[in-house]
C-alpha cells in the first residue's frame, strides 16, 4: 500500500513540476500580452524553443517582454505622451509671442517718444 502512494506522490510531484517549468516560461509571454507587445507571437515562440536550449533564452525573452510599453513605446522617456508634449510647446510659444508683442509694444512707444 505504501508503495502505491509513494508512486502516486512521485507521479505527481513529476506533473507538477513539469506545468510548473511551462506556466514558468510563459510569464514573458504574459507580459508582452499585458503591454500590447508588437512582438508577442515571437516572444511566445522562443519561450517554447527556450524550453529546449536549457533556459539560457529566458532571461532574454523576459528583457525584450519588459522593454515595451504601450504608452511610450521603446524609449525611456518620462511616461508623459507626446500629445502632452506638444501642448506644452504650443503654450510656450503662446508665451513667447506675448512677450514678443510686449516688447515691441514697449520700443514702439520708446521710439515715439524719442521723436518728440
Amino acid at each position: 500500500m505504501l508503495d502505491y502512494f509513494a508512486l502516486g506522490l512521485l507521479i505527481f510531484v513529476g506533473l507538477v513540476l513539469f506545468y510548473g517549468i511551462i506556466v514558468l516560461h510563459d510569464i514573458p509571454y504574459e507580459i508582452a500580452v499585458h503591454r500590447n507587445h508588437p512582438h508577442q507571437d515571437a516572444i511566445h515562440a522562443t519561450g517554447w524553443v527556450s524550453l529546449f536550449t536549457l533556459h539560457a533564452l529566458w532571461p532574454f525573452l523576459w528583457i525584450w517582454a519588459m522593454l515595451y510599453r504601450e504608452d511610450r513605446g521603446w524609449g525611456f522617456g518620462d511616461g508623459k505622451s507626446p500629445q502632452s508634449h506638444v501642448l506644452r510647446l504650443e503654450q510656450q510659444v503662446v508665451e513667447l509671442q506675448q512677450r514678443i508683442d510686449r516688447l515691441e509694444g514697449t520700443s514702439a512707444t520708446v521710439d515715439a517718444g524719442e521723436g518728440i
